[in-house]
């Protein structure tokens, strides 16, 4: 007879030592990924994350606050001690700050110190990025705005309130707020956030979107036209709170800049008379502006994308694809499309319900698992509350993914894989093992593959993974939404 190895828990914290949260979040999935590990915990002492402890069966020493860097680690005893300094080796590489830096050396504290310093360095700070709890990020926004900065707001659960009055006061100083929620940018070729490796150019885009302002680079770059800036402006910035003021003043800012030649401007649904007025504002626009506001009827992103090819003298993109040596039998049932990209989830809501006719959009755990033809969105606040982003760490997409192909009610399933920087290293294994798992008698599999030639992860190779597993694979997401709304209706063979 054996015996499992006893478990236990061990904390340890890092007074005052604070880390970006998306990178503590990539910390925490390389440490929970050891073997004898069951469960890890890297991240900033925030309400939430102690909640996540408790869950775990440990909880911090008194006085534990916000500021506070957690290292949590539930494991056999044999492989704590190995844990944890793996967690130490990791956090250790992601600043030249560590425990053994000088004095001189350490990082700033603030984000006006670190404006000072770099002044005094000869290489003065133009934009700033804030990546902090949402409850604290409208206060470094604040500072940032009033350092001279523009400034990219990365964090999420930023009160609209806020974000609006961010954005007046920045409009007062002539700077421009990106986000909140601001997942994509890229600054003069340098990205930001989720961004791709793609080529430099004459476009610029405006972007209040995260996964549409990378579809539309990446269509781009298969198009073999670069980018000069993108602009990300958040979300929200559309809608009747905000009233579009960052999504103004990016589209005056590319109009002025004499490396863009042509602006894409890409949204999610936005208010009715905000749309309007921006309409207007491109309209007047000395630079071209071709616009899509997903979900309006406009057209949808990799046609707005053609156009400008095709403005730009380019020949009529003819979008990649990958499709299987074979493929299920066809069977009748619903769609299930399941996304880690928010947009590209909108995208594909709206294309295939021009097909199906209604198919509903989820954004919450509660609505996942609705009958009938279906979008969901993992990215959304609801999903995210307690784990990584799922273009960081997909697993719960994963399991929904396996879910759907075991439904016999099911008639094709419909995902996105998004490549890039600070998304997962390879997105496309776990869905491939699903479908592999799957069986013969699935239900259709298409796929989204929303990459760049030269990102790390490999678009190529992704897209072989997925093919090889049975998987019909697009560059284009409205081209692949189309393809799985026909398979679900029966109106075209497989």
């Amino acid at each position: 007879m054996t015996t499992e190895p006893a478990t236990a828990v061990r904390v340890e914290v890092r007074k005052g030592a604070y880390r970006d949260s998306v990178a503590l979040m990539r910390v925490t999935r390389e440490v929970a990924a050891l073997p004898g590990v069951e469960a890890a915990l890297v991240a900033m002492a925030t309400d939430l994350n102690l909640g996540i402890l408790a869950d775990m069966g440990a909880a911090a020493p008194e006085g534990t606050g916000p500021d506070d860097l957690l290292i949590a680690v539930r494991a056999d005893e044999e492989t704590l001690a190995g844990a944890l300094a793996a967690a130490d080796a990791e956090l250790a590489a992601m600043s030249a700050g560590g425990h053994g830096a000088a004095p001189a050396d350490a990082p700033p504290r603030t984000l006006r110190t670190a404006v000072r310093r770099a002044a005094a360095d000869g290489t003065p700070a133009t934009v700033a990025l804030v990546s902090v709890p949402g409850r604290y990020a409208a206060a470094e926004a604040f500072d940032a705005l009033e350092s001279g900065l523009d400034v990219l707001v990365f964090s999420d659960n930023v009160p609209v309130e806020q974000e609006a009055a961010l954005k007046r006061t920045a409009e007062g100083l002539d700077r421009l707020v990106m986000g909140p929620d601001c997942g994509t940018a890229m600054v003069g070729g340098a990205g930001l956030g989720f961004a791709n490796a793609v080529r430099p150019g004459p476009v610029g885009v405006v972007a209040a979107s995260g996964t549409g302002a990378q579809q539309v680079m990446c269509l781009l770059d298969a198009a073999g036209t670069g980018i000069s800036h993108c602009l990300g402006v958040g979300g929200r910035d559309l809608s009747a709170e905000v009233g579009g003021i960052s999504t103004r003043r990016a589209l005056r800012m590319l109009d002025e800049d004499p490396a863009t030649e042509r602006i894409v401007l890409v949204s999610k649904p936005p208010a009715p008379p905000v749309a309007e007025e921006v309409h207007r504002l491109a309209a007047r626009s000395a630079t071209p502006v071709h616009t899509v506001l997903v979900g309006t009827g406009e057209s949808d992103i990799a046609a707005a994308v053609a156009e400008v090819a095709a403005a730009a003298g380019g020949e009529p993109p003819d979008w990649p694809r990958w499709l299987p040596d074979s493929v299920p039998p066809r069977r009748e049932g619903a769609l299930r499309g399941l996304f880690c990209g928010g947009t590209l989830a909108q995208e594909a809501a709206a294309v295939a319900a021009r097909t199906l006719g209604p198919v509903a959009f989820a954004a919450t755990p509660a609505e996942a698992r609705a009958p009938g033809h279906l979008v969901v969105d993992f990215g959304e606040d609801a999903f995210t509350l307690d784990r990584p982003h799922p273009m960081i760490d997909p697993a719960l997409r994963t399991e929904h993914v396996a879910e759907a192909l075991a439904d016999p009610d099911t008639a094709a399933v419909l995902a996105d894989v998004v490549l890039g920087h600070g998304a997962h290293p390879d997105p496309a294994g776990g869905l491939a093992a699903a479908l592999e798992s799957a069986g013969p008698r699935r239900p259709h599999v298409v796929v989204s593959l929303c990459g760049a030639e030269a990102d790390v992860q490999g678009t190529a190779g992704q897209a072989e993974r997925l093919r090889r597993a049975g998987a019909e694979v697009y560059l284009a997401n409205s081209a692949a939404a189309r393809r799985a709304a026909a398979l679900a209706s029966g109106a075209e063979p497989a």
